[in-house]
């Protein structure tokens, strides 16, 4: 995997969100794939179960958003991206997200893992350290 690669394969991850429909999840994961929505989730395994999770959580091919992504790091078959999505015409809800990919040899992601951070849920000093007395 390459960065020409893996920006291809994130272009074709937002179409195939962007899509009705689920038939495009076949050409960018492979047929066994785990997917991780957050670290603490459980992953969802094998894209049968990838498209009805998809399907679930999309709003539907007409949801307005917009997408930016940086290339964090590429090292052999894995990648990490950055993601920052911008919700509604203007935005109402963002969130900024780290993508942790792993690939087959073809070029279809074999393991999808995120850590997604939404402003609302920003941690504060106190938060991220409960033991810290103020």
């Amino acid at each position: 995997m390459d960065r020409t690669q893996l920006t291809r394969w994130v272009q074709a991850y937002e179409r195939a969100w962007r899509s009705p429909g689920t038939e495009a999840l076949a050409s960018i994961f492979t047929e066994d794939a785990s997917y991780l929505q957050s670290p603490y989730h459980s992953p969802v395994i094998g894209l049968p179960a990838i498209a009805q999770m998809w399907e679930d959580e999309r709003t539907g091919p007409d949801e307005t958003f917009q997408m930016t992504h940086a290339i964090v790091a590429v090292d052999g078959d894995t990648a990490v991206v950055r993601v920052e999505v911008h919700y509604g015409e203007p935005a109402d809800q963002e969130y900024r997200d780290l993508w942790i990919i792993r690939f087959a040899e073809d070029g279809r992601c074999r393991s999808f893992e995120e850590w997604p951070f939404w402003p609302s849920r920003a941690i504060t000093a106190d938060h991220a350290n409960p033991q810290r007395q103020p």
